[in-house]
């Protein structure tokens, strides 16, 4: 992080707490509404209503299908939705429209397939503009399909890559692709992942709020978070941050028994998730009002029948 950001980071904070302590009596506002990490940003409007949320699944994860129609016709009779799809990809876009109106499958949002290839915040300029260009592909891939959002890892932090440098080089790549974003009206959603980065809800929330802009918003993993955090807790601080789902589960006595990744290897309904906890706190923040937000499954599928068993293990989180 820079100089000037490291003094307007300490301004601004320094300025939210004495903000907070002369409302104190306005403690119970809604989660997302107090400028505590940087930027105000909207009150949230809780979901008092019928939860609503749109089923979705990677079309990678459904192994049946010869090509595009017959796995979004697959996936459309098991109950979902939508599907993301990576980007940039040798899928024809053509193909892909004329699959979306067979079926009414929406492809509600494209994954950045060379964030993890180029890195945003590599010491090599040359690899930072190759991550950019894949970035505003996938942007106008998803603009083509009607997607509202991409999925982006902003950086990778190791001993090569600095922490903070990964601060200061992603949002200065991701600064380059908002006027893009912001023309074909498609957010660029922050992922969590086990990427050295942006390790806490409270940073998470400072980092979308660097760029002052509704083109970023988070896309939250549940199953991710589990390892280091609590999904709930996120979820409230993030607030309308908060703009796309993932879906899947974590166990954390598999991580510790057998292994860090092996935490991954339970289904739906059988890891650590208290599901009733995350849906509460989807509701409080209203990503469960109105038309619903997007819930994508984002673990192993299958064939035909796997793809019906997650539509249904779905439904019952949604009304966990």
């Amino acid at each position: 992080m820079s100089e000037l950001s490291r003094r307007s980071f300490v301004n601004v904070a320094a300025g939210a707490a004495i903000a907070a302590v002369g409302s104190a009596s306005a403690a119970g506002s809604a989660a997302g509404s107090l400028p505590r990490f940087g930027v105000a940003t909207s009150p949230v409007r809780p979901n008092t209503g019928p939860r609503k949320m749109r089923k979705a699944v990677g079309l990678g994860m459904c192994g049946d299908g010869a090509n595009v129609m017959e796995k979004f016709k697959i996936i459309k009779d098991a109950g979902f939705d939508g599907v993301e799809m990576d980007s940039p990809t040798s899928i024809s876009m053509s193909d892909v429209a004329k699959a979306m109106e067979a079926t009414g499958i929406n492809v509600h949002g494209m994954v950045d397939s060379v964030h993890w290839q180029h890195h945003l915040n590599n010491p090599d300029a040359a690899v930072r503009q190759k991550g950019l260009e894949g970035m505003i592909q996938c942007l106008r891939d998803a603009h083509a399909c009607g997607s509202t959002s991409i999925l982006l890892v902003p950086a990778v932090v190791n001993d090569k890559m600095p922490y903070d440098k990964a601060w200061d080089l992603s949002v200065e790549q991701i600064r380059k692709a908002l006027p893009i974003a912001e023309e074909l009206k498609v957010q660029i959603a922050i992922e969590n992942v086990w990427n050295n980065f942006l390790l806490s809800p409270m940073e998470a929330a400072r980092y979308v709020d660097e760029f002052k802009s509704p083109w970023v918003k988070w896309h939250f993993d549940v199953g991710n978070i589990a390892r280091y955090g609590w999904a709930e807790q996120w979820i409230h601080i993030l607030g309308n941050r908060l703009g796309k789902l993932h879906i899947k589960e974590f166990s954390r006595k598999k991580m510790n028994d057998n292994g860090t990744w092996k935490g991954f290897e339970v289904d739906l309904l059988e890891g650590d998730n208290n599901w009733p906890l995350v849906m509460k706190a989807l509701d409080d923040i209203g990503y469960t009002g109105g038309d619903g937000g997007w819930a994508t499954i984002e673990m192993g599928g299958g064939d035909v029948k796997r793809m019906q068993q997650l539509s249904e293990m779905l439904d019952k989180i949604i009304a966990s």
